[in-house]
Formats: C-alpha cells, sequence, structure tokens
C-alpha cells in the first residue's frame, strides 16, 4: 500500500495543530512553513477536514485552525478517511474483480491486510502520537528553525 501525499499532508497537518493546541488556533501558513506543504494544498485539505467535522476555523486577528474535537478523539484513520483516501492495498478496492472481473487468488489475504492497516491506524489517537518524546523533540526543533513559538505566544497573547 503506498498512501498518497494527501493521506501523509493530512495527518501532518493535524499533528501540528494537535501539538500546538494548547496555544490557540494556527494559522495554514504557519503549517504551511514548518511542514513544507504548500498553502493552496493545505487549503484543499482544510476544507475536507472541516467538512468532516476534524478542524474549525477561527477568523480575526489571531485566527487560523484548531481541532474540532480533543486529540485523543480523533484517529490517524480519521484523519486519512476524511480527505477521501482509502486504506486499502487490494487492487480491486474490495469489489472481488481483481482478475478479468473474478476474485484472484490472494484476494482474502489482501482484504484482510486492509482491515489489519485500518484497524492500526484507527487504534492510534493524534493525542497519543502528538505526547511521543521524539515528536515533541521535532516540533520543538520545527518551531525553533521557524521562531515559531514566540510569534504564535505573541499573537495569542494579544
Amino acid at each position: 500500500m503506498r498512501l498518497s501525499t494527501k493521506g501523509r499532508y493530512a495527518v501532518t497537518a493535524m499533528m501540528d495543530l494537535a501539538i500546538h493546541d494548547k496555544i490557540g488556533p494556527v494559522t495554514l501558513a504557519d503549517i504551511s512553513q514548518c511542514q513544507g506543504i504548500s498553502l493552496s494544498y493545505l487549503e484543499q485539505l482544510f476544507a475536507k477536514l472541516r467538512k468532516a467535522g476534524l478542524v474549525e476555523g477561527m477568523r480575526g486577528p489571531g485566527g487560523g485552525y484548531k481541532l474540532a474535537r480533543p486529540s485523543d478523539s480523533i484517529t490517524v484513520a480519521q484523519i486519512i478517511t476524511a480527505v477521501d483516501e482509502r486504506v486499502d492495498v487490494m487492487r480491486c478496492s474490495g469489489q472481488t474483480d481483481c482478475q478479468k472481473g473474478e476474485r484472484c487468488l490472494t484476494h482474502d489475504l489482501w482484504d484482510e491486510l486492509s482491515n489489519r492497516l485500518y484497524e492500526f491506524l484507527d487504534g492510534i489517537t493524534l493525542d497519543q502520537f502528538a505526547n511521543r518524546p521524539e515528536v515533541q523533540q521535532i516540533a520543538a526543533r520545527q518551531d525553533r528553525e521557524h521562531l515559531r513559538h514566540h510569534f504564535l505566544y505573541r499573537r495569542h497573547a494579544a
């Protein structure tokens, strides 16, 4: 299975929001700069994430996006499916027409792998992953490199 950039970028952006949730709303420009994701691509992803009820936008000075639910109630699988990705390794997408319109020899194997992969991703919440020490270290490094914390704290203190 190869997860497309759509799913990977959506999870990365949501992790960024989860890590900075206590500070307040985060702009897509901040996420774009720190995570190296194009702003226009983030706008497309966040429209889908908002529609799925995973994020909410805040307008005005100090605005941006924040999680619509607590990070311990949002799973990686929910994020991936919200942006129209499928956690599926099957060539036939579960339609059982893998080989000239018929079920292939290994259909059940790939079906079971797809189910286990989904269960794995559905068992990981943003909170669990964001609180890993190595993830916190990476986030701190990114924030330092982009002078992000200083800017975010200053913007939300006003």
